[in-house]
């Protein structure tokens, strides 16, 4: 089986070997370090890394300075963030800098795998079909993000670039609630008014799509977004 690569980047010394070894328990091989520097280093000295999982608050260098100085090299390698901090305006800053995900402390660890294990689907590095593309599996849906195709009974709904990329999100935050101004601004790249419309009619879209199931739902969570719902 092959071996996925994790640079942990985490400051707190008890929390960071707590990480280290639940994710090597799984079957990953996890390069630890105490601040972002060095953690810098390691990435420049290595570079083979499936995914990196960043501490937003370390001393010398912080995790939105080590993800950025990362995207300047070129590198797009996979960051989930560790952040103490809920404030939307922290996890915007992580997606605009090129983060893939976010998880705030503290949190569950089977939930930091599953995110671990979404992040690897879609960057094409985890489960993966017969043809090598990642696939989500929802209900009897079949989600191909690559084809951006859904499918189920021996049919197929080909979805828009923009219905593509809500899906995505969903599904990476199953059961979950799923915040709007994050889409927003991941998908439309803005949070007006305007555009806020524009998604509430591509859900209504993946919900006509969905409906065929009656044990997938999106629902409204008030003030808040979306989460798709699944058993």
């Amino acid at each position: 089986m092959e071996e996925f690569k994790i640079l942990l980047a985490e400051d707190d010394p008890n929390l960071g070997k707590i990480l280290k070894a639940f994710l090597e328990a799984k079957g990953f091989v996890v390069d630890l370090f105490i601040n972002g520097e060095e953690a810098l280093m390691g990435f420049h000295k290595k570079n083979d890394y499936q995914i990196l999982v960043l501490d937003v608050m370390m001393p010398i260098m912080d995790g939105f300075t080590l993800a950025s100085n990362v995207r300047k090299s070129g590198s797009k390698v996979p960051i989930l963030f560790l952040t103490a901090k809920s404030l939307e305006e922290d996890k915007l800053k992580g997606f605009e800098i090129g983060g893939d995900d976010y998880i705030t402390k503290p949190f569950n660890m089977e939930l930091l795998l599953a995110r671990l294990n979404a992040i690897l689907r879609r960057s094409g590095a985890g489960a993966k079909d017969n043809d090598g593309i990642a696939e989500y599996k929802i209900g009897k849906f079949t989600y191909n993000y690559e084809h951006q195709k859904l499918s189920a009974d021996g049919l197929d709904q080909k979805l828009t670039s923009k219905e593509a990329e809500l899906m995505k999100m969903l599904c990476d935050h199953e059961n979950e609630v799923l915040d709007r101004r994050i889409a927003l601004n991941k998908i439309w790249k803005d949070d007006s008014y305007f555009n806020a419309r524009s998604m509430d009619v591509y859900i209504t879209k993946l919900r006509k799509y969905l409906k065929s199931d009656e044990t997938i739902q999106i629902i409204n969570v008030h003030g808040i977004g979306f989460k798709l719902l699944t058993r």
